[in-house]
């Protein structure tokens, strides 16, 4: 028998419409079968009927295509059951695209287009070119960001492409606007040249009031970043990087307050040096954190390691103060914090036993993370990952909608340290005393709080920035 692939989940949900005799055992028969195969049953809607027939429509969260296919063969065997048309429901979500774009003023007649188009529109761009600043106001520049990607790191599959990376890009967009209200438009570039990449952007963002990178690789994110946020006179964001090192830093802060360390006093192990790696790591030194090693595919950073990556000094000079060799194994043993964003299944459950009493672990590799946390939660205080089927997800869209509320509201220029530590300290206080527990250090990203919450504390910060 094929080995089942995973529990059931809404990623691989499908809806199989069937035809079966009317049977008043009928829909219990259906469900037992999709249950033995570990299937879940989600819905059941009765789409049509006759004298002795029912069509349904069975909806499922299964464990991946192998599973739905099995799932279909053993509905196919029940006796006198027709399959008819099997739906992936992700792939229907997704038709067409996620996003369209409306007018928002009505066209109903000549005096209406006249003034949208032409000759009104003529008085507002020469007002726009003549005072740039009136750009805000007066055209979409005032809530609108670019989304943009050259394919090379996208979530867990690597490097496949701008049109690989359509989807997601599409979908950042419509978070954007569901949490924060924002005008977000998906830029998939075809090239993943460092210079051609900074050239496009500059050359598109008069549109924007915001540039969103994402899922562009290390190293070369890091350059891209630097050079836009120096050339461009709008605020650039790489939500890889500052989404990610927000949303860790407000539940490490939440996270020590269960516990009951103090920020400047436990010993924190990094593992992953990338572009998340780089800026959780910032972000909590800009938090208070005091004694921080990094681990990389190569072992522990410190500085003068032979053959390291210009990006890891910057590492290597700010960690590992005690001089640190060796493996992620050598570095965990007595730390308090555990922080992973780097691969699957790197922690041990005896590295996690090897931590001090009260240990911290955030195990944010997706979709598999460095130790599964039902495991880690045998041994340490507080478990986070970047997961959501586990307590206290580490989810970027905590952060991003918020932080470009914002800075949109501010009318900001740029973004500095201060307005990302100044989010970071906004979300952790969405959990007040009353609710902080070990299973829950940061709130649930459909908390109606979180995004305004975070936005003013941004907007606050951008305008004494001035």
């Amino acid at each position: 028998m094929e080995p089942r692939v995973s529990t059931p989940s809404v990623s691989y949900s499908i809806t199989v419409r069937l035809e079966l005799p009317s049977r008043p055992s009928v829909v219990s028969t259906l469900t037992t079968v999709v249950e033995q195969e570990d299937g879940l049953v989600t819905a059941v809607d009765v789409s049509g009927s006759e004298t002795d027939r029912l069509q349904v429509d069975l909806t499922i969260a299964t464990g991946g295509e192998a599973d739905a296919a099995r799932i279909v063969d053993a509905l196919r065997a029940i006796d006198g059951v027709t399959i008819g048309r099997v739906s992936d429901r992700v792939f229907l979500a997704h038709l067409g695209g996620k996003l369209t774009i409306e007018s928002r003023v009505p066209i109903r007649h000549r005096d209406d287009l006249s003034l949208v188009y032409t000759p009104g529109v003529a008085r507002v761009s020469r007002q726009v070119a003549d005072h740039p600043e009136d750009a805000r106001r007066l055209t979409i520049k005032r809530n609108t960001i670019a989304v943009v990607s050259d394919g090379s790191a996208v979530l867990g599959l690597g490097n496949i492409g701008p049109l690989g990376a359509l989807p997601v890009m599409e979908g950042k967009a419509a978070l954007f606007k569901r949490f924060a209200e924002i005008d977000a438009f998906p830029l998939c570039l075809d090239t993943q040249d460092v210079e051609e990449i900074i050239a496009t952007v500059k050359n598109v963002a008069p549109v924007f009031a915001g540039i969103n990178l994402e899922d562009i690789s290390a190293p070369r994110c890091f350059e891209v970043e630097r050079r836009l946020r120096a050339e461009l006179d709008i605020p650039v964001f790489h939500d890889d990087q500052h989404g990610t090192g927000i949303v860790a830093t407000a539940a490490l802060l939440n996270a020590l307050t269960v516990v009951g360390k103090d920020i400047g006093e436990v010993r924190v192990v990094l593992s992953g040096a990338g572009a998340a790696g780089s800026a959780v790591l910032r972000m909590m030194l800009a938090a208070g954190v005091k004694h921080a090693t990094v681990v990389d595919v190569e072992g522990i950073i410190y500085d003068g390691r032979p053959g390291m990556h210009e990006s890891l000094r910057w590492i290597a000079e700010r960690t590992n103060a005690r001089g640190l060799t060796g493996t992620l194994a050598d570095a965990i043993v007595g730390a308090d914090v555990f922080v992973g964003v780097s691969a699957p299944n790197i922690l041990r459950e005896e590295d996690v036993q090897a931590m001090a009493p009260n240990a911290i672990v955030f195990a944010l590799a997706n979709p598999t993370p460095e130790i599964d946390p039902a495991i880690a939660a045998r041994h340490a205080a507080v478990v986070a990952s970047g997961r959501s089927d586990f307590a206290n997800q580490i989810n970027n869209v905590l952060a991003f909608p918020g932080v470009f509320r914002g800075l949109l509201d501010a009318r900001s220029n740029t973004v500095n340290d201060e307005m990302l530590l100044a989010a970071a300290r906004a979300l952790a206080a969405v959990v007040t005393p009353e609710e902080l527990n070990p299973t829950y250090v940061i709130p649930s990203v459909f908390h109606p709080e979180v995004h305004e919450t975070v936005a003013e504390a941004v907007r606050r910060a951008a305008e004494q920035a001035r």
